[in-house]
């Protein structure tokens, strides 16, 4: 996998977690503590600069109540 294909991957989830978040009438600050996450992480996460593990992805799982797969 390209560097770029790894950066278009993140900044796709990153679009997700945004959406679903924002669907969840949520900021960035109530995501992060509710996933026992920091919101700067959180918000690196949402711009796509950065590589959650699957830990993380499933504590946003559950603070945003998503039903689908995230990735």
């Amino acid at each position: 996998m390209t560097a770029k294909h790894s950066g278009d991957i993140f900044r796709g989830l990153g679009g997700k977690l945004k959406k679903y978040r924002e669907e969840a009438e949520m900021t960035q600050s109530q995501v992060a503590k509710f996933a026992g996450i920091h919101v700067n992480y959180y918000a690196r996460m949402e711009r796509g600069e950065e590589n959650p593990t699957l830990e993380i992805l499933h504590k946003l799982k559950k603070v945003l109540k998503i039903k689908s797969d995230l990735v």
